[in-house]
């Protein structure tokens, strides 16, 4: 039985996103069958070959601002949740989207960074994007030229926020991993620290097992948008 008093922390991944109209990443047919890691995804692609990795970043820009591009019924009912639930819910996102925001979620980290901003390399100052960055652009706040990149964190930076995300999974009563491979850490972890640290109830809820699919309590497998609202509704009819 799950508290209700409990905090939830919400893991998504790339899957949540898919049936928005977004591609994935390790899936086949995902983002990295058809593109090298090390040619856009690092800080070393970026030193060596910015206008590619511009290029890159620009065009998965343009396919989240498509019109066509909306919140699912998925991302409808974590914001649902965290509306109702009374020991709060944080979602922790690998998503650089902004669709949980657009369905109306607020307490929110998005711990790989952000896609509609832009990050200065030199000064740190970070603004939103909504158009093209290139190298031919001044950082707004120092005003060196070249130096905006995406708001992304690439293979081999540190994700943002783990000291606040930590500090939430070894307290979290119920841990729910949604549309994640498990292959990618820390984030493949977090299941982990909630079962050691804080005895929680752990969930994952995927289009099929995960990597990590042995660590949790709980598993309930389908398309995003049939399992999370029935999950969430459940949880609900608790109160």
């Amino acid at each position: 039985m799950i508290k209700t008093a409990a905090p939830i922390v919400v893991l998504t991944g790339a899957g949540i996103s898919k049936e928005s109209g977004l591609d994935t990443f390790r899936d086949a047919g995902g983002i990295w069958s058809k593109v090298r890691i090390e040619d856009v995804a690092t800080p070393e692609a970026f030193a060596r070959d910015p206008d590619r990795v511009h290029a890159f970043y620009n065009a998965r820009r343009h396919s989240m601002l498509d019109a066509d591009v909306k919140p699912n019924a998925a991302h409808l009912a974590l914001a649902r949740l965290e509306k109702t639930w009374p020991g709060g819910v944080l979602i922790v996102t690998q998503n650089i989207d902004n669709l949980h925001e657009r369905a109306g979620s607020q307490a929110l980290i998005h711990m790989h960074g952000e896609l509609l901003k832009s990050r200065c390399g030199r000064c740190g100052d970070v603004q939103p994007c909504l158009d093209d960055l290139s190298v031919a652009m001044a950082c707004q706040a120092c005003g060196e030229l070249g130096v905006l990149r995406p708001h992304v964190v690439w293979f081999g930076e540190m994700p943002l926020h783990m000291d606040a995300i930590e500090e939430a999974l070894a307290c979290a009563g119920l841990f729910i991993s949604i549309g994640t491979s498990g292959n990618v850490y820390p984030a493949a972890g977090f299941v982990e620290i909630v079962r050691d640290y804080a005895n929680g109830h752990t969930i994952e809820l995927n289009l099929e097992p995960s990597a990590g699919a042995s660590a949790f309590n709980e598993a309930i497998y389908g398309e995003a948008g049939i399992v999370v609202p029935a999950y969430v509704d459940r949880l609900l009819d608790k109160l």
